[in-house]
């Protein structure tokens, strides 16, 4: 079954996509982009991330199994004050260090 995505107006200006299935069933609907080829560059990035994307169930009746606990509190104490924080890089080594 086969989807299309279509370039529709938003409502408060610029541009959206949807997501259709192969009946024309709304499956998903973008943020808005404010032209039509940053939403042209949204659906590369749609495909992109449904192509490759893994499921997060974040649900409240969410089955959690113990690495998942363990991953989500080590997110939670290391989110505070790293928003926005690049990651450092180790120094790059001169052709006699190698």
């Amino acid at each position: 079954m086969s989807g299309y995505f279509e370039l529709v107006d938003a409502p408060d200006g610029g541009y959206r996509i949807r997501l259709l299935d192969g009946t024309g069933a709304l499956m998903a609907v973008s943020v808005t982009f404010p032209t039509k080829r940053a939403a042209v560059a949204g659906v590369a990035r749609a495909r992109e991330i449904a192509g490759t994307g893994l499921i997060r169930d974040n649900c409240s009746d969410a089955v959690m199994r113990p690495a998942d606990r363990r991953t989500k509190s080590a997110r939670k104490s290391s989110a505070s004050g790293s928003i926005g924080t690049p990651a450092r890089r180790a120094p790059a080594r001169s052709q006699a260090e190698r």
